[in-house]
């Protein structure tokens, strides 16, 4: 079973399913920014995309700064 994210990197429920949200809406931006061959907007969109699936799956922090 895969683990989940730790304390601090989502903190509840809510978080996690803004996050889910993003990802699936950057998802969608990469669409439209590739059917006009917008080259730097999807190669920023996709990263963008990537960071939320690893904020996600507990590879990344949510934040680096410390609040």
């Amino acid at each position: 079973m895969a683990s989940r994210p730790t304390q601090g990197t989502l903190d509840n429920a809510r978080t996690e399913q803004n996050i889910t949200y993003i990802r699936q809406m950057l998802g969608e931006l990469r669409a439209v920014a590739d059917s006009e061959r917008a080259d730097m907007l999807c190669y920023l969109i996709e990263m963008a995309y990537l960071e939320a699936g690893d904020v996600l799956s507990g590879k990344q922090p949510l934040s680096v700064v410390k609040r």
